[in-house]
């Protein structure tokens, strides 16, 4: 029978997940908050300070989650939501740099 890794290596288990809270949270919650201050209809001010709000508690929430969570695919796969959110975030600043 095999054993998880949290079983075999409980050192193992805490490095992946304070990796994937600290690294993977601060990109998760670094696009959110592009894309979010994008899709918010207000000035871009005012957007921008929402977003930003908000950001603190989408990052803490990440870190709870994958802390709380059994499976680390789960978490690792929930982090494919990032390419979209930075597409969505930095559109135009990719069209102005294309040309």
């Amino acid at each position: 029978m095999s054993r998880s890794i949290s079983l075999d290596r409980p050192w193992l288990d805490i490095t992946l997940r304070s990796s994937l809270a600290i690294v993977g949270g601060y990109a998760l919650t670094y696009c959110f908050t592009a894309a979010l201050a994008r899709l918010l209809p207000l000035d871009r001010f005012d957007a921008t300070l929402v977003a930003s709000l908000v950001s603190f508690i989408i990052y803490l929430a990440f870190i709870l989650w994958v802390f709380a969570t059994h499976s680390l695919r789960r978490v690792a796969t929930s982090l494919l939501v990032i390419p979209p959110l930075a597409l969505i975030g930095f559109w135009s600043q990719l069209l102005e740099r294309l040309g």
